[in-house]
Formats: C-alpha cells, sequence, structure tokens
C-alpha cells in the first residue's frame, strides 16, 4: 500500500511538473569531471532515460537516499535507465568526493559539478531554492519528466523508472 502511494504521489507530480516542464537542454550543453578528473559531456547521455540526483556530501538526506539509488541503478541498468549522481562540490575537492563515492558503494555515474554551477543547472531544471537532494527524471527524447526537492523514498525512485519505461514502450 505504501508503495502504491508513493507511486500514485509520484506520479501526480510528474503530471503536474510535465505540464511545464522546465527544458533539459541546460542539462545536455554541459560537460562535468568525473571522479577520475574527465571531462564527460552530458549531451553523450541524450536518448537514453536518466535519474539525475544531486547530492552533496555533507547532506543527511542525501546520503540517505544513495543505496537506494544504487540499488535502483543494478536493477534497471540492463533496461538501459541511466542513474547519474552529480556532486555538489568545489571541483578541487574531487579526492574527497571519489573516498565518498567508494565509501558508500555508489555504482553509478558520479559526476562533480562546480557549487555555482550546478546551482544554476538545478534552478534550470526547477530547482528554484536550489536546495538538495534534488532528482530530475528526463525521459529518453530528452524531456524532463518530473522532479523532486528532498530525498526520494525507494517507492519513488521505481515510479519514476516506471513511467520511463512506460514512455520507452
Amino acid at each position: 500500500m505504501k508503495r502504491l502511494l508513493a507511486a500514485l504521489l509520484f506520479t501526480l507530480q510528474g503530471a503536474s511538473a510535465t505540464a511545464d516542464a522546465p527544458s533539459a537542454d541546460a542539462f545536455f550543453a554541459l560537460s562535468l569531471a568525473n571522479l577520475e578528473q574527465r571531462l564527460v559531456p552530458l549531451a553523450s547521455f541524450r536518448g537514453k532515460p536518466l535519474v539525475v540526483n544531486f547530492w552533496a556530501r555533507w547532506c543527511a538526506p542525501c546520503r540517505k537516499e544513495i543505496p537506494d539509488l544504487a540499488r535502483l541503478h543494478a536493477r534497471y541498468k540492463d533496461r538501459g535507465v541511466l542513474v547519474i549522481g552529480i556532486a555538489v562540490e568545489e571541483v578541487k575537492e574531487h579526492e574527497k568526493v571519489r573516498d565518498f563515492a567508494r565509501a558508500y558503494e555508489m555504482s553509478y555515474t558520479s559526476l562533480i559539478g562546480d557549487i555555482e554551477q550546478s546551482i544554476e543547472l538545478m534552478r534550470s531544471l526547477g530547482n528554484s531554492k536550489a536546495g538538495l537532494p534534488f532528482t530530475v527524471v528526463i525521459d529518453s527524447d530528452g524531456q524532463v519528466r518530473s522532479s523532486k526537492l528532498g530525498a526520494m523514498s525507494a517507492a519513488e525512485m521505481e515510479a519514476a523508472v516506471g513511467s520511463l519505461l512506460r514512455t520507452a514502450d
């Protein structure tokens, strides 16, 4: 019952978000550093269903949802869904972010966005408060399907991926 309610709530949030959904163009226009300090053009993710999560090491709700994001990645990567974590950190802190990602077993794509750049990107994706965690669901057509400010439950994540897969079919 809890999962059903979470799925319904997420679907309703997604439905309202898609009416005046922000554009994902700013997302695809950027390149961010990965944990090895190599630039990754976000355009390389275009055409794939995405769950993009903005987080920070100091953010307790972010830490709480990381294991669920890792399980989501493991469950759906073979179906083409990509989970991308964007650490909102100073780029010079890449070693600390890399060590954190390893300690938290973040098996999904992890990138580092400079703080100002990340805040600007979050705002362009509909997070006017620039709060964390912030998750954006982008379909394979590059459209923002939904977003959520605050930690997502595992059921909300499942609902988000379910909507992506229904859109792809």
